[in-house]
């Protein structure tokens, strides 16, 4: 039997979100690793360990992050047209960062000079801490609003700049996006490292734990007191063609909290973001640190759970012409392309997650200097 057509709309604003935690909690972490690679690891046999932690698996996170892009287009028509138009030039910075990974992982032991093994440790660097803080400054401004409209023909107008971007807050989001997937990078480092190196993981998982949950309390007190909001105030039925210059939408202070007044339970999120957050520092310096890496891993998707119900139902709301914003009920394409996408889902997903738990299966344990040393498959 087919869904009707505002339960598909549900399930894709559901199925989005599900895509961005799993990027998050897993090529998450790897981007966090590499942003700590120049600090933890103090000489090139400490540094391959690091990198050893990941490479067997860092391509296989990433198609988290292409699926997550491909899923927005192709549900999110409009989204992904606007979010393109509107943060080119910050998508193409974390394009051209993301370019670094790759080469650095296949590169960098190519050559045993340490200049040139350096170099790469720092363009690895790069390829983990600016689309991390990108990330979170994309956030920040769809949370205040994006200068973009619509005409009769949805042809679309953006008025903003790219430094216009990197606001106040919307850096106070980078620096809560960088903390916490460097808590997440450290927690996992913990799990795959031993010795002097989970040691000095320990010290990184307290020390941005603590951030994530100071960052994230504060991003908190900005958008009760500070943050415009948005709210509908009338629209067609949520189960007709979707056009978003139908509706009416107002904006003011407060308005993101609005959600959790009407679902109580949508609470849990920022709960559970601040809770994990505070049981990985908590857990940093034990020897527990399988659960130290799930605490984080709850951090990290309560936060992004939390900026997804105050949002809801928007996805891309207008500062400049509220009644262009996009949500979840006229931002989406047609009926059959979602139904279609969602049987692909359907077949796909339980594949995709079968295999990546097999192969995190198969390579777990311990990375070691010897073990590096030993293969002759390292990086």
């Amino acid at each position: 039997m087919l869904l009707d057509y505002e339960t598909l709309k549900v399930i894709w604003w559901l199925l989005v979100g599900v895509l961005l935690i799993g990027f998050a909690l897993t090529d998450g972490f790897d981007m966090g690793i590499g942003t700590l690679l120049p600090f933890i690891g103090r000489n090139d046999d400490e540094r391959r360990v690091i990198i050893n932690s990941i490479g067997p698996t860092w391509e296989g996170n990433q198609v988290w992050f292409i699926t997550a892009g491909g899923a927005t287009f192709a549900a999110w028509p409009l989204v992904y047209a606007a979010a393109f138009y509107g943060f080119y030039i910050a998508l193409l910075l974390v394009l051209f960062a993301l370019f670094m990974r790759p080469v650095g992982f296949d590169y960098r032991s190519k050559v045993a000079d340490p200049r040139w093994r350096n170099g790469w440790d720092w363009a690895l660097f790069a390829g983990g801490v600016l689309p991390t803080i990108v990330f979170g400054v994309a956030f920040g401004n769809l949370l205040q609003g994006v200068p973009f409209q619509f005409d009769t023909d949805m042809r679309i107008t953006y008025t903003g700049s790219f430094f216009d971007l990197f606001n106040p807050f919307a850096l106070l989001c980078g620096l809560v996006s960088l903390a916490m997937l460097v808590m997440h990078g450290a927690a996992f480092l913990r799990v795959k490292t031993e010795g002097v190196i989970q040691h000095r993981a320990s010290l990184a998982l307290r020390a941005a734990a603590i951030a994530t949950l100071v960052l994230f309390v504060i991003a908190g007190f900005f958008i009760a007191a500070n943050i415009h909001g948005y709210r509908i105030v009338s629209m067609p039925s949520t189960g007709g063609v979707a056009n978003p210059l139908l509706k009416q939408v107002e904006s003011g202070v407060g308005l993101w909290l609005a959600n959790y007044g009407i679902y109580p339970w949508m609470k849990l999120a920022p709960i559970i973001g601040v809770a994990g957050a505070a049981l990985a520092a908590g857990l940093a310096y034990t020897t527990r640190s399988v659960p130290a890496f799930l605490a984080s891993g709850l951090s990290v998707t309560g936060i992004i759970l939390t900026a997804g119900f105050s949002m809801f139902p928007f996805v891309m709301p207008s500062s400049s012409h509220p009644a262009s914003s996009l949500t979840a009920w006229d931002a989406v394409s047609s009926h059959r392309t979602l139904q279609i996408m969602l049987f692909a889902v359907i077949v796909l997903l339980p594949i995709v997650l079968a295999y990546t738990a097999w192969v995190y299966r198969v390579i777990r344990g311990k990375v070691t200097v010897q073990s590096v040393r030993d293969s002759g498959h390292s990086y």
